[in-house]
């Protein structure tokens, strides 16, 4: 899968999840570490295994979503 250059998202999230992500105008790690879990389950096409990269890709940064 092409990775978007524009973004740091892990290189394999799924296109769903990068749609939703971009739908709600989240472009890099830094912004997502401003939305809670329960929100970001909320995006259309965001699914637990998407969610699972993310918060790994935030912890190597050293970054975490909001609780």
């Amino acid at each position: 899968m092409p990775h978007d250059e524009n973004t740091n998202f892990p290189t394999k999230l799924a296109k769903p999840a990068q749609r939703a992500l971009a739908s709600a105008g989240i472009v890099s790690l830094e912004q997502l570490a401003d939305w809670t879990e329960t929100d970001l389950m909320k995006l259309h096409g965001m699914g637990p295994k998407a969610l699972k990269q993310l918060l790994d890709a935030l912890e190597e940064k050293g970054l975490s979503i909001k609780k």
